[in-house]
């Protein structure tokens, strides 16, 4: 083994955005790396429906392109067999450890520690009271609209908020907390710093050759946000009631991430750290609105889609199950058949045989007043059947970033393929 590292995928992270925060005196952490190692560019897919993280993930993990490996949705990966890094590396001798990689499957012996992302099913390897910690959090992710999702695990989060969390950050915990009524991302903040806490704290315990952090609050208030960066020098606004004048959510989670690098950098000197995005954001051209299903089962029942049952996904996807492909059938062609009064679908539908994969993708008001049609029927609720989830801010860019602690400093004009990351990996730690 050559040297041990830590792969930090701060999903869709804008570099240009941070050089411009720098320019602005902030970010001294990332000045410092920025200005010691600079970074270079990935290269990803050049259809836009494939430029979702969930696909390009998969591909920094296996070496495989969308073509190559055909993931396409979040948590699909469970229903394939393929080689990821840290399976390559376990095989080869080297004890290796992941935190909420998006769309990775657990397939490893005996990994240092393991914990999926909130989305995708697969097997958890960390203390017990860390496992019930996150699956209380992962429950709460996926019902982000209405905040809800804690009853009566409200012990198990604190429990393992407390064991997860460091205390040189209880501040900052508090911090988040009291301001969270006002800035309501500051919930995704909290999220990420758990990870990141609880991420140092099993690296000092068990000192894996390999292991990758996840975090995704800055991919999530991005895409809700981008509007409010001072960085941001497009037209667009966000509203006073959605956004406070003054308040800059992006500069936020950076400033968060600014901060977990200066930490981690501090705790484990002897580590290689490579930084890696997948993509990034820029910003969206014109108004949308995200909204969310709050009880998805009783929705469908009322407008008559046919399912055995529903399984929540990111924000506006869902997926659900169906007996047989016959009645897979009937759901998409119902499902198909909402749509606004002019006749503009509301949901996207990928039916896969038994299952559909769905998408409330309607981007425009939604009133509580509103009617909408079923078929050739005139309906009112979905007002009140649907939460508002946010105003689109960030959209995605194929290109990506990489910042390497170790080797020599890149020419910031050469870009390489995203695919290329495992070999990277390999190259440093075998």
């Amino acid at each position: 083994m050559k040297s041990k590292l830590l792969l930090l995928e701060l999903n869709e992270l804008n570099f240009e955005y941070i050089e411009k925060y720098i320019a602005q005196g902030r970010l001294p952490t990332f000045e410092r790396l920025l200005g010691e190692h600079g970074f270079q560019r990935t290269t990803s897919e050049q259809d836009y429906d494939n430029l979702e993280p969930w696909i390009q993930w998969v591909t920094a993990h296996t070496g495989l392109d969308y073509g190559e490996h055909g993931i396409f949705r979040l948590g699909d990966i469970v229903e394939h067999d393929l080689p990821q890094i840290w399976d390559d590396l376990e095989q080869k001798g080297l004890n290796v450890g992941a935190i909420s990689p998006m769309n990775a499957r657990q397939r490893m012996r005996a990994p240092a520690f393991f914990l999926p992302d909130p989305w995708t099913k697969a097997p958890m390897v960390a203390p017990g009271i860390v496992q019930r910690f996150y699956r209380v959090a992962a429950r709460m992710v996926n019902q982000n609209a209405e905040g809800g999702g804690v009853g009566k695990s409200l012990g198990d989060l604190g429990l393992g908020l407390a064991y997860c969390a460091r205390l040189q950050n209880y501040g900052r915990y508090l911090k988040y907390a009291a301001g969270s009524r006002a800035k309501t991302w500051n919930r995704a903040l909290v999220l990420d710093l758990v990870l990141a806490d609880l991420f140092v704290k099993l690296v000092k315990r068990r000192r894996p050759d390999f292991a990758s952090l996840f975090l995704n609050s800055a991919a999530h208030i991005q895409h809700h946000y981008m509007f409010s960066s001072s960085a941001y020098q497009g037209n667009l606004r966000n509203p006073d009631w959605y956004v406070r004048p003054g308040e800059d959510p992006v500069y936020d989670v950076y400033e968060l991430y600014d901060h977990i690098l200066a930490s981690i950098c501090r705790e484990f000197p002897g580590y290689r750290i490579m930084i890696a995005t997948g993509l990034h954001q820029v910003p969206y051209p014109e108004t949308s609105f995200y909204w969310r299903l709050k009880d998805h089962e009783a929705f469908l029942r009322e407008v008559g889609v046919p399912f055995t049952s529903i399984e929540p996904r990111m924000s506006r996807d869902f997926l659900v199950e169906c007996r047989d492909a016959e009645q897979a059938l009937s759901a998409a062609q119902r499902l198909g058949m909402v749509c606004d009064l002019d006749r503009q679908s509301m949901f996207e539908v990928d039916n896969r045989g038994s299952s559909l994969f769905v998408t409330l993708s309607y981007r425009h008001e939604i009133k509580k007043d509103m009617r909408y049609l079923v078929g050739n029927e005139e309906r009112t609720g979905i007002g009140d059947a649907v939460a508002f989830v946010a105003i689109k801010n960030g959209h995605h860019d194929g290109i990506g970033y990489f910042l390497d602690t170790g080797g020599e400093r890149p020419s910031p004009d050469v870009s390489f393929p995203l695919k290329e990351l495992p070999e990277k990996i390999r190259a440093v730690v075998l």
